[in-house]
């Protein structure tokens, strides 16, 4: 009998707990919540991963969270998908974007990194561009560095929200799973479609209940 397809999703971030409630993490928060919201796996810690093996209809799902450090994560990812025989179209990278307002998410078929290390280095690893993501957006800083910004805690005003934020790109990557990136694309890419619980899924959390500024 042959063995059901598996699907790679992976969170980027940095490991240790000095990072873990950074903005450069929200990828790693992500497939956490996956995580806790899919039927329970088998837990390893291979490829310089931590990785959760979960099955699911029509197959297997794999979550991955990178332990290179962001910017070697194609080591990881390119090991994993090569174990896994899984294409690039059953990847998803799951990342923090700049260039998105905090609350905002986006999914994509592929395209550049847009400066991004983690994605550039899984481009550069997997030998492709054509590799699905999903942005989750953290804004960027009104004054200081980008770098000291990703790598600092969300204000008490997005930590309110946050949860909704990665409740909304968990939702969003299962759509990508189970509906395929052009249904997930027309779901979450824009405003007024229904969220799994039936709330709307906009692609963003209202950032009306908190001040925008950095």
């Amino acid at each position: 009998m042959n063995e059901r397809p598996t699907w790679l999703i992976v969170g980027l971030g940095n490991p240790g707990q000095r990072y873990a409630a950074t903005r450069h993490n929200i990828g790693f928060m992500v497939v956490d919540h996956l995580a806790r919201k899919l039927e329970p796996g088998t837990l390893r810690n291979q490829f310089d991963s931590e990785l959760i093996e979960t099955r699911d209809e029509p197959g297997r799902i794999v979550l991955q969270k990178p332990q290179t450090y962001m910017n070697l994560s194609g080591i990881a990812v390119a090991q994993a998908a090569r174990w896994y025989r899984v294409p690039t179209e059953r990847i998803l990278i799951i990342y923090d974007d700049l260039d998105l307002p905090f609350g905002r998410i986006r999914l994509r078929p592929g395209g550049s990194s847009a400066g991004h290390k983690g994605l550039q280095s899984v481009i550069e690893h997997l030998g492709t561009d054509r590799v699905p993501r999903l942005r989750v957006g953290i804004g960027r800083p009104a004054h200081g560095s980008s770098v000291s910004y990703v790598l600092s805690r969300f204000r008490s005003e997005e930590e309110r929200v946050l949860p909704e934020v990665i409740a909304l790109a968990a939702d969003a990557a299962l759509s990508w799973y189970q509906d395929g990136i052009d249904a997930a694309m027309n779901m979450y890419n824009r405003a007024g479609a229904q969220r799994e619980d039936g709330r709307e899924a906009q692609g963003r959390v209202d950032s009306q209940r908190f001040t925008s500024g950095t």
